[in-house]
C-alpha cells in the first residue's frame, strides 16, 4: 500500500503515507508560517510525526482514508499532504490541506481539493465533507469556495473565527 497513487491530478499524485514520510511532514508542519493555520497554530516537533504516521494508518485500517502524501508529478518531492480526516472522532469528515511554503500561491490546493472530494465521494461514498478555516486565512477559503463547498456557519472560539464549509456530492 505504501507508494500506491490512489489519484493524480495535472501536476500532483496523491498516494498513502508510510513511514519514510517523516522529514516531508516535518518539512510542511514546523514551519511557523503554515502552523498558524493548522490545529494549536504550533509548529509540530519532529518526535510528533512519527505519531502522526501511526495514527494516519490505524486511520487507513479503520476508515479506509484519511491524510494522504502529495508528490509534484515533475520532481517527485513530497510538496504537500491533504485527506479526508475525523478529528477527535467527529462524525463529519473533514478536508485538510498544506503545502511547503515555497509551493503556495501556485495553485496546487485548488488542484487537489476537488480532486480530494471526488476520491471521498466515489471510493469512500462521501457525499457531505466539511472544512474549517480560520476567518483571517482568505486564500483557504477561496480555494474552498472553488471547489464548490459552501459556508454554512461561523463558529466564535477562544482562537477567533473559524469559517466551516460543506460541499455536498452525489454519485448520481
Amino acid at each position: 500500500m505504501s507508494h500506491q497513487i490512489l489519484f493524480s491530478t495535472d501536476r500532483l499524485n496523491c498516494r498513502y503515507w508510510y513511514p519514510g514520510d517523516v522529514d516531508a511532514i516535518f518539512a510542511v508542519y514546523s514551519d511557523e508560517e503554515g502552523a498558524r493555520w493548522v490545529d494549536d497554530g504550533q509548529p509540530i516537533e519532529y518526535s510528533e510525526c512519527q505519531r502522526w504516521i501511526e495514527v494516519t494508518l490505524a486511520n487507513y485500517d479503520r476508515r479506509g482514508y484519511g491524510m494522504f502524501a502529495l508528490d509534484d508529478i515533475s520532481t517527485g518531492q513530497t510538496v504537500g499532504f491533504c485527506g479526508l480526516v475525523h478529528p477527535g472522532d467527529q462524525e463529519e469528515a473533514e478536508i485538510k490541506y498544506a503545502f511547503l511554503r515555497s509551493c503556495w500561491g501556485r495553485g496546487l490546493a485548488s488542484e487537489v481539493v476537488p480532486a480530494m472530494l471526488a476520491f471521498g465521494l466515489h471510493e469512500h461514498g462521501l457525499d457531505s465533507v466539511i472544512a474549517t478555516v480560520a476567518s483571517e486565512n482568505v486564500a483557504s477559503q477561496r480555494v474552498l469556495l472553488k471547489a464548490g463547498m459552501q459556508l454554512v456557519r461561523i463558529e466564535e472560539e477562544n482562537e477567533g473565527k473559524t469559517h466551516v464549509y460543506e460541499w455536498r456530492g452525489s454519485l448520481s
